[in-house]
């Protein structure tokens, strides 16, 4: 998912084994990820995708960078009954959440697992059952 800020960037979805880059997009006032050599479009990430960082994360912590002491995080959406907030997050072993907007630019991650997609539900084929004249017999 893309947050709702970067409805005005270019953008595709994650795949498996994405490079992604985190990155401040010109003229929006959110980050979010790239792929590592497309610095203008964004990469849209599902809740539930996998990811492996490079090194510990580093956020914005307001006056001072702070981390997340982990390299390895689920993608989520938060609060999204609010149409005004950031919804992309990370969620870190530890049960922390970060969202994607406080991410400090340069960090590299790659794309380690999509969540998992229920298959189509098919209706059960109604199975044909024949009785002869000697069992029905013995049913009644």
């Amino acid at each position: 998912m893309c947050d709702y800020s970067l409805h005005a960037v270019a953008s595709r979805p994650a795949k498996v084994g994405d490079k992604l880059v985190s990155t401040k997009f010109p003229m929006t006032v959110t980050r979010g990820f790239a792929g590592e050599g497309e610095p203008n479009v964004a990469v849209c990430v599902l809740p539930g995708t996998e990811l492996s960082f490079e090194r510990e994360v580093e956020y914005d912590g307001g006056f001072f960078r702070k981390r997340a002491r982990h390299t390895v995080a689920r993608f989520r959406t938060v609060d999204l009954d609010n149409p005004n907030r950031h919804h992309d997050a990370l969620e870190f072993p530890d049960g922390q959440l970060i969202l994607l907007t406080q991410l400090e630019p340069g960090q590299r991650a790659t794309i380690l697992q999509l969540p998992a997609v229920p298959a189509r539900e098919t209706q059960p084929e109604k199975a044909e059952i024949t009785v002869s004249r000697a069992e029905e017999s013995l049913i009644y």
